[in-house]
């Protein structure tokens, strides 16, 4: 008997042991798939032949894998938004900054290392345009046996933002980036891949969630548009939500939300109302009124289990104006941890390193002054006046085998110009940046704080910036220039929140704080997709630190070659 108890024990030890090295594994095969959208047929980049793409469900923690096969017809690179791969960048994505495109026949797997996150992330294509239909969710729950900081919800929804064009999206990217002017606008925004009612050709499949009366949902939101910030709102209900960019927030009642390109947003609906139909309403905002875009509306419905009156239409939402700066500002700046003893937080009280960061539209010369940008000039963007020109290795592989020649390590602290940044009245002579493939090295627990300075070269608009390999805690905001010896006593170091995307506003500026503690390779970039194509973006380059356990992890042996 003994003996058996002891045999008994073993195989217990052995199994949970073994749990420790299994890995959920994903099989993801990019591929062209026909989808019929506004009364056309069209041939988009899908996974599996899914738009949007799959979705991935984990546990905080884990550790997946994803075989990624291209049967595409171009070279692509995935990315997991949000997710910090601790000392394992080689999985990370960006194109020439981790990693160089998966080639058309070729395959690459990737690691996914989840350490903090919990709630809602998401993945997509981060090479040339693909995201706009390469892209799908990241469901992250509790640890097994540990609850929701909330009541579990009945059941879990996701809502996915996209845009979607008639013309194929990589022959947008290539006419703009040719003639130096504005992308052309998408067609139709989306929810899960539906444009909703107000579309030709559209009605008979929109998005539709059933619910029970008395019950309540969570709704896991990522607005996955290439180049619009959105306001969405539900009729007739009120919302709670209870996180963003997989962090627990404290809970914030509110009738609509306000979500950037790259953010995800986890909220909670009560099916309190009357039974009936009520639409899921979703457009722009956009606080530059010299720039065109998709000024539309999608739609999803919300429809209460058993209702039989079909032929009323649903209640639709108020929204806030599309140039509503106050409702995108007042919604976003409410945001606070949640800051608990079992969701704590940590933010740098001690700073070893200060930014302070412009983030600017710009224009470049164009021959006989042809382009269609301002003044005949072709359209850039820059970070400290820095346009970002990406080497043909990747910068990740390049720090790894020591090759120069790629890369520069002397970004710059602070901005080369010192003027007033928001001012209506900027001289054009400042509008011409720097092309240069720049990095900033951080000491490995360097504590930084990052001021990201909007300005109004060219012309000003929120841009919503997004840090690969790190969360951080937004302590401040404002409108106008940062002021250094006043702003940061109205800091708020006690319950920020905690992101990986955050937008700072027109002419304004945002704080943010993070620990430099992940060595490797990490990409920061304005996550609207134009302003990424004209070089709003940067990297930064974290030292080891001392032993293996605070160093970068070699990489694997499928890593796609960039010869």
């Amino acid at each position: 008997m003994a003996k058996t108890l002891v045999l008994l024990i073993m195989f217990l030890v052995f199994i949970q042991s073994q749990a420790v090295l299994i890995q959920k594994t994903y099989d993801y095969e990019v591929k062209e798939a026909n989808f019929t959208r506004l009364c056309q047929n069209k041939t988009i980049l899908t996974v599996n032949g899914e738009f949007p793409g799959p979705t991935i469900y984990a546990h905080r923690g884990d550790t997946l894998v994803v075989n990624v096969k291209n049967r595409g017809n171009m070279g692509i690179t995935i990315h997991w938004h949000g997710v910090k791969q601790p000392r394992y960048p080689w999985s990370d994505g960006p194109e020439f900054i981790t990693q160089c495109p998966i080639q058309p026949g070729a395959s690459f797997r990737q690691k996914i290392v989840l350490s903090d996150e919990e709630g809602t992330l998401w993945w997509h294509a981060h090479s040339d345009w693909s995201r706009a239909t390469v892209h799908g969710l990241i469901v992250i729950w509790p640890k097994i046996g540990r609850p929701y900081p909330f009541p579990k919800p009945y059941a879990e929804y996701p809502i996915i933002l996209g845009e979607w064009w008639w013309q194929d999206v990589e022959a947008v990217l290539l006419d703009f980036m040719k003639t130096g002017g504005d992308p052309n606008s998408s067609d139709a925004l989306t929810i899960n891949g539906q444009p909703g009612d107000f579309y030709p050709c559209s009605s008979s499949e929109i998005t539709k969630f059933i619910v029970e009366h008395g019950k309540t949902y969570m709704f896991r939101m990522v607005n996955a548009a290439m180049n619009l910030l959105m306001f969405l709102a539900i009729g007739g209900h009120e919302i709670t939500i209870v996180g963003t960019d997989a962090a627990y927030t404290k809970p914030l009642k509110s009738d609509y939300v306000v979500i950037s390109p790259g953010q995800t947003i986890d909220l909670l609906l009560k099916a309190d109302q009357p039974v009936g139909r009520y639409y899921i309403a979703a457009k722009p905002y956009n606080s530059q009124p010299l720039i065109s875009f998709d000024n539309t509306t999608t739609t999803a419905i919300i429809e209460y289990k058993a209702y039989k009156n079909l032929s009323t239409p649903p209640v639709f939402p108020h929204l806030p104006k599309v140039n509503d700066t106050s409702a995108s500002v007042n919604f976003t700046g409410r945001l606070r941890s949640l800051a608990s003893r079992a969701h704590p937080i940590d933010v740098p009280m001690t700073i070893t390193r200060n930014f302070l960061f412009t983030i600017s539209i710009n224009t470049l010369p164009c021959l006989n002054n042809t382009c269609l940008g301002p003044r005949g000039l072709r359209f850039a963007a820059s970070v400290n006046n820095i346009s970002f020109d990406s080497p043909k290795i990747s910068i990740l592989e390049a720090y790894y085998g020591r090759i120069t020649g790629v890369y520069n390590d002397t970004f710059p602290n602070l901005p080369p110009f010192f003027f007033n940044f928001t001012s209506t009245n900027i001289s054009s002579s400042l509008e011409t940046p720097l092309n240069a493939s720049e990095v900033k090295v951080l000491e490995y627990n360097d504590t930084v704080e990052l001021v990201f300075q909007g300005t109004n070269l060219v012309a000003g608009i929120d841009h919503p910036m997004h840090l690969h390999g790190h969360s951080f805690y937004v302590v401040g905001w404002g409108f106008g220039n940062f002021n250094r010896s006043k702003n940061p006593l109205s800091y708020n170091l006690v319950d920020p929140p905690f992101q990986n995307t955050i937008a700072v506003p027109i002419n304004g500026w945002i704080a943010i704080r993070f620990k430099a503690n992940n060595p490797g390779v990490w990409f920061m970039h304005c996550h609207l997709e134009r302003h990424l194509s004209w070089g709003m973006k940067m990297a930064f380059i974290t030292r080891n630190g001392n032993g293996p356990r605070e160093s970068l992890l070699p990489p694997p042996p499928d890593m796609p070659s960039c010869t």
